[in-house]
């Protein structure tokens, strides 16, 4: 199932569309073109691209995973998103903060999307955050899933970050 599926069923996409006060067709076509970069870029992250070291192989994405797995966002990114409330976006801006590096990054994605979806990029750059958000959070999910007793969850982040993003990359693939 890919990663578009997946927060389609979980009720993200719904969600994301009531939020932004958009019909589910446009979130969807949204995320559908939004969701290759952001795995992409965690790809990247996770590759230790943006600065981990031997210590933290998947650089600051690991950070963060770890910290969603461990409990240091609560594990909520997705929860937060699914919820009644405006989603606190300022979690899924330090989300892109680390998978694109700078905002230039983030507009070229919003820009790209815009042209191949005709969607505003406004939309678009507001479906961001929120989006990377439900996508990481999911991750958390999963690798929680897979992770038993939870102590340390941090450590075993990194094998199934690695496999988790490149069955959602394969899914990814397999749809173009």
């Amino acid at each position: 199932m890919s990663l578009a599926q997946a927060l389609q069923q979980s009720g993200a996409i719904d969600a994301m569309a009531r939020e932004l006060g958009v019909d589910q067709n446009t979130a969807r076509m949204g995320a559908n073109a939004l969701l290759p970069a952001i795995v992409a870029g965690m790809g990247r992250s996770s590759a230790g691209g943006m600065g981990g070291g031997a210590a933290d192989p998947l650089g600051g994405l690991g950070s963060i995973l770890g910290g969603a797995l461990g409990g240091g966002m609560g594990g909520g990114l997705l929860e937060a998103v699914l919820g009644g409330s405006p989603t606190p976006v300022n979690q899924g801006n330090d989300i892109l903060g680390e998978i694109f590096g700078n905002k230039d990054v983030s507009r070229s994605v919003t820009s790209e999307a815009a042209q191949s979806t005709g969607i505003s990029q406004d939309l678009l750059k507001r479906m961001l955050p929120i989006l990377a958000m439900a996508a990481l959070g999911y991750l958390a999910q999963r690798g929680r899933a897979g992770t038993a007793g939870g102590g340390g969850a941090a450590a075993p982040a990194g094998p199934d970050l690695g496999g988790i993003l490149g069955s959602i990359v394969g899914g990814l693939a397999g749809r173009r």
